[in-house]
């Protein structure tokens, strides 16, 4: 099959992932309707097509948190990521490096951090949970700053997993037991290119930073079954005093969908923010990503950086997120899709095929420069 854009390496992720794996990473919570509406909502904004402007050179790089990218992008935090390529995260991280974007490892990753800082030559982001062992995070955060990450991206949208009736389905979730674990090796056997890579090539299938809670021979029950015990619902936002206390680099807060609490953000000193509904992955029914930044991005855009993600499959989705606020994008699922269809290869060329379409739009946009894209570049506002 050849590629040609980001939503063909789905297709490829379909056909490789035995259906446990592919329906976790492309479903949502619910009847889905957030994550229907994060592409929808984002394919409606109209941007204003300009010409006779000199595009001859075009400039994608930025700079964020104090690091200079080639790209206003970086590949966001994703569970299980590992579990879709053999060792993924290291696969991803050498990518993103090559493209010189920031990759950010997330809190259940299959490679620890160390394994990921042992691929890498540059630092990268990590991302955190609030988890009711203190002395645990406390153990990650030290890590992440042995391993030299950069930045922290401290998730706030998740005091609870969100009901992802995919899951349930797949078998994921809904099937515990023996009688489960022959319905996923089912599926991975009857898939065996996957098989081959990851399920005997990509050992150990442990989700290495939370591994020494779990134990060492724990599966992907025993994860789900620690998420629902451990993630912290009392959490509020005097509990951030402990991050900082802890963690002395750039923090940026992911979850946010209202402005008051983007306000909150900026008020205990955060340095930015993702404005994020976790993929339609949690609440269902709330706003796109697309309509809740922009008024986000109104009321602290000049307090701290705003980040978006939600629903971005191109980079003319890129150009529309910055264009309605943003100053960088995370991608999920377009980068998850194309490591799971051809692993770092993968991941490589959809980053070009995002920076190409990006140069592209901003051409024909009679845009130059990341900077000079904003909501003059809109043709009609949601």
């Amino acid at each position: 099959m050849k590629v040609a854009s980001a939503l063909d390496y789905r297709t490829l992720a379909r056909r490789r992932l035995p259906p446990f794996l592919f329906e976790y990473i492309d479903g949502g919570s619910y009847a889905e309707v957030t994550l229907k509406r994060n592409v929808a909502e984002l394919e409606r904004i109209a941007l204003r097509q300009r010409v006779l402007t000199d595009v001859s050179t075009i400039d994608l790089t930025t700079r964020l948190f104090g690091e200079d990218l080639a790209l206003p992008i970086g590949l966001g935090p994703i569970g299980l990521a590992g579990m879709n390529a053999r060792r993924g995260e290291r696969q991803a991280v050498r990518a993103a490096e090559k493209a010189g974007i920031p990759f950010a490892l997330s809190t259940v990753s299959c490679c620890p951090i160390d394994e990921v800082a042992d691929a890498a030559t540059k630092p990268f982001w990590f991302q955190l949970y609030m988890i009711r062992d203190r002395g645990f995070m406390r153990e990650l955060i030290a890590k992440a700053k042995a391993a030299g990450c950069s930045t922290m991206i401290f998730t706030v949208d998740m005091p609870l997993p969100g009901s992802r009736y995919r899951d349930v389905h797949s078998g994921l979730s809904g099937a515990s037991g023996p009688l489960g674990q022959l319905r996923r090796l089912w599926q991975g056997a009857t898939h065996p290119g996957w098989a081959w890579d990851v399920g005997i090539n990509g050992r150990p299938h442990q989700l290495g930073n939370v591994a020494p809670v779990l134990g060492r021979d724990s599966g992907l029950e025993d994860f789900l079954g620690w998420m629902k015990t451990n993630f912290d619902p009392s959490v509020t936002w005097k509990d951030l005093d402990f991050i900082r206390e802890t963690w002395d680099g750039p923090l940026i807060i992911k979850g946010i969908l209202d402005a008051e609490d983007a306000r909150a953000a900026a008020d205990i000193g955060a340095d930015g923010i993702v404005v994020s509904n976790h993929g339609g992955r949690q609440l269902d029914g709330v706003p796109a990503t697309v309509t809740a930044l922009p008024p986000i991005a109104d009321a602290v855009g000049e307090r701290l950086t705003v980040l978006a993600d939600g629903g971005v499959r191109s980079g003319l989705d890129v150009v529309r997120m910055l264009a309605l606020g943003a100053k960088g994008v995370l991608l999920g699922r377009a980068w998850v899709y194309a490591l799971a269809g051809a692993g770092q290869a993968g991941v490589e060329h959809v980053l070009r095929i995002f920076e190409a379409e990006m140069r592209i739009a901003m051409a024909l946009t009679g845009r130059t420069r990341v900077d000079q894209i904003d909501r003059s570049c809109i043709a009609d506002l949601p």
